[in-house]
């Protein structure tokens, strides 16, 4: 069976989803995790919403 939707929520946002993490200032990956950095809510990618959990990353 296809999975004709996957990803579908993401086609619909400006660059599918990509641009600059302000995290680890990376470009073109994808910024899908909304995350409360330095007091304000910003978009992160996987990698860094990964740290911030385990606590490697400030």
């Amino acid at each position: 069976m296809s999975k004709a939707h996957r990803g579908k929520g993401i086609r619909e946002l400006p660059t599918h989803g990509r641009g600059v993490c302000p995290v680890c200032k990376r470009s073109n990956v994808k910024v899908l995790y909304e995350q409360e950095v330095n007091g304000a809510k910003v978009k992160i990618c996987k990698t860094c919403k990964a740290a911030l959990k385990h606590g490697k990353a400030v």
